[in-house]
């Protein structure tokens, strides 16, 4: 990278040209002496354009205290100088394209410190000479947007530090030092796009995908106006299921079906939506902001929700071990933990980090437990099943890959729990498919349940325990689309390894309690200890110990990566001690906190959602909607947040019920149809990989 320098500033040598040239990283600058905008700067400008081989990547100029002293401040001069800079403006233009040209605004002075000869450089002067560069550069004239940018960061910081001047017209070197990173952002981060870097960077243009979702988008809002003008047609919306076990709440009253604008009617939400997520995370509309970790950013909001939580407590309506409403509950708290945790910026805090990896493989020790009693009691292995439970995972991140230009993988937990999802069905559903009527007859069969689960363990290992042979079957070709990130699969071997025995815990967990519950020796009745009483106070003793012991553990940890070689083995400990505290005591199974179930049920949006409308940058930074005033700021953006997570659940239930049709046949012709696009759009990305420069 070639840059140079001209302008009249006077730095270590005074008055002449210094060159500097960095071999190991190709830069090479120029300090070009030129105390005025006349005639030479002109003519070396005209050089720099006739031999596009000398033509340098950035200009920086600048000009006034010296045409300000030489001539004492006459409006003759400033007329010159106006006129100068009209002269030389259309020759800057053509350094701008496709180079960076930066003209500097001249700094304050403190009047009261210059010496005699300086005098004349009044900061009236100075401002005069200053408007004269903006009239010419702002000029529409030769652009309708002025490509050579004004350069005003040194003395926005000047006006607070130039009493710090040693002879009042140089700066001190923290306020130059201001100047150089703006500059230095200004130029490289729209080069390099750093994710943290929300400063001076041009907005990618959209891509084809990202153009045919906006008219896709906004063709359905013209459907939906037609269809509303025609006529309104009342609906109510089905009950949402759950996507961990699909089980659906008998409404009351039966639900009329869906009217032909219901769908339209939200995907014209899902259009509105997905406008907010690319203004807050893709155009430069709003600001962004670092995460700073501090004790209190995260245990303070983590009480504020436990009280809000007990706060909100109800009775249950069933006393089963990890009934509905109580994995809701536990779903709910441990989202609103992990979204404390991502916005405290608290994975820099290593026992807070190890915590909250047991949250994550308690998410998917429940996708186990869930799927594998679903399954075990009601041995619907059904395509309209499958399909339902595929896309309810996947539907927010396929439009948001689409819509945000962002991987599959990018989103790991829905690859997570979409690829358990996938292997559990295929556990419980190849031959010979076992189910609990199945085991009435005889016990025998619950030795073939074990055998599967024993077979899912070693295909564990067998990929746990190797490395390459992982890399090579994710790497291949088409499944490679769904696991790479930036090309490698290095991000999805992490995630997975890490919790690779949670799900299998999950379906261990679920068999066992399932065998125990059909025989009778649980008593899950309403204030009944779950076990003997003996029984259950050992457990409960052992129970908290563990929570201890895990807790000192993790505060001895010294790096995460020493703590996560341990962690898939001792997750489910704690995850088997919560469970055990939360139902032994018949009390404690008796009651729920409606405040956290509620966020339970919308926890995957949550925690999808938050990459864009509430962190910000990737989850890199936070989203800064109102600047200035963080504690309203966070409020604000956290109910906008929290709104659309909700509104997205009640849309891709109504969705759905649309694009999954219980009609097998139907269903088979829409797969058809949904897997030639598919197999299209990974041959058109694949040939624009393969095709040089592209």
């Amino acid at each position: 990278m070639a840059a140079v320098w001209l302008y009249d500033a006077q730095i270590q040598k005074h008055h002449e040209d210094i060159f500097f040239l960095d071999d190991r990283s190709s830069v090479h600058v120029d300090f070009l002496w030129h105390p005025e905008a006349n005639n030479s700067v002109k003519e070396r400008l005209l050089a720099w354009i006739r031999e596009p081989a000398a033509k340098p990547d950035v200009v920086v100029i600048g000009a006034a205290t010296w045409s300000i002293k030489l001539h004492g401040g006459s409006s003759e001069t400033l007329q010159q100088y106006r006129a100068n800079l009209t002269a030389i403006a259309v020759h800057l233009e053509k350094l701008a394209d496709p180079g960076a040209v930066y003209w500097v605004l001249q700094d304050p002075v403190n009047e009261e410190m210059l010496s005699e000869s300086r005098k004349m450089i009044t900061n009236q002067q100075l401002d005069l000479y200053n408007a004269a560069a903006m009239g010419v550069f702002n000029s529409s004239k030769y652009n309708s947007r002025p490509r050579v940018k004004l350069l005003a960061a040194s003395r926005q910081a000047a006006l607070e530090t130039i009493g710090q001047s040693d002879d009042g017209l140089h700066l001190p070197e923290s306020t130059r030092n201001v100047g150089a990173m703006v500059l230095m952002n200004s130029f490289c981060n729209k080069v390099l796009r750093p994710i943290d870097g929300s400063c001076c960077q041009t907005l990618s243009p959209l891509n084809f995908s990202q153009k045919l979702s906006a008219c896709f988008f906004l063709g359905s809002a013209v459907v939906f106006m037609v269809l509303h003008l025609l006529g309104s047609n009342r609906h109510r919306r089905p009950v949402p299921s759950d996507v961990e076990s699909l089980e659906e709440k008998k409404p009351a009253t039966a639900a009329v079906p869906l009217g032909p604008k219901a769908p339209f009617q939200a995907l014209c939400k899902m259009g509105l939506i997905m406008g907010y997520f690319y203004l807050c995370d893709r155009a430069d509309v709003f600001m962004k902001e670092q995460k700073f970790y501090t004790n209190s950013t995260f245990f303070i909001p983590l009480i504020y929700i436990l009280v809000l939580g007990v706060f909100y407590s109800e009775n249950s309506k069933e006393t089963k071990l990890l009934n509905r409403e109580q994995t809701d509950e536990w779903k709910g708290w441990m989202q609103l933990v992990i979204l404390i945790y991502h916005i405290s910026g608290a994975s820099a805090f290593i026992p807070v980090y190890m915590h909250v990896r047991v949250l994550v493989a308690a998410y998917l020790f429940q996708t186990g437990y869930g799927h594998f009693s679903f399954f075990w009691l009601k041995g619907d292995f059904g395509l309209y099943r499958v399909c339902q439970v595929l896309f309810r995972l996947n539907f927010l991140v396929l439009v948001l890959c689409v819509v945000m230009d962002r991987p599959y993988q990018f989103y790991y937990f829905v690859p997570l729990v979409t690829f358990w999802f996938v292997i559990i069905y295929s556990t419980m559903a190849m031959w010979p498919q076992i189910l609990q009527k199945r085991t009435n007859g005889s016990s025998m069969w619950h030795l073939g349940v074990l055998a599967k689960l024993l077979g899912l363990l070693l295909f564990i290992c067998c990929f746990a325990f190797s490395q390459s042979f992982f890399e090579r079957v994710f790497s291949m070709w088409p499944i490679s689309e769904l696991f790479e990130l930036n090309g490698s699969i290095h991000e999805w071997w992490f995630r997975w390894k890490l919790d690779r025995f949670a799900v299998i815990h999950g379906m261990v967990f679920a068999f066992i309690y399932l065998v125990l519950q059909k025989r009778q020796v649980l008593s899950e009745a309403k204030g009944e200890l779950l076990f003997p009483a003996k029984i259950s106070n050992l457990l409960l003793f052992l129970s908290v110990v563990s929570f201890i012991t895990y807790s000192i553990w993790a505060s001895r940890c010294k790096t995460k990566r020493e703590c996560n070689e341990m962690h898939p083995y001792i997750s489910v400990v704690q995850i088997l001690a919560f469970i055990l505290i939360r139902n032994i005591p018949g009390y404690a199974r008796s009651i729920y906190s409606s405040f956290f179930s509620w966020f339970g049920k919308i926890s995957l949006e949550l925690f999808i959602c938050q990459y864009h409308i509430w962190l910000a940058a990737d989850t890199k930074g936070i989203l800064v909607l109102i600047p200035g005033n963080p504690s309203v700021n966070i409020m604000v953006s956290t109910f906008i947040f929290v709104c659309v997570a909700h509104e997205i659940s009640l849309i891709t239930n109504d969705l759905a019920q649309v694009v999954i049709p219980k009609d097998s046949m139907a269903l088979l012709r829409r797969l058809g149809i949904i897997g030639v696009c598919s197999f299209l759009v990974l041959l058109l990305s694949r040939g624009n990989q393969l095709t040089p420069g592209a």
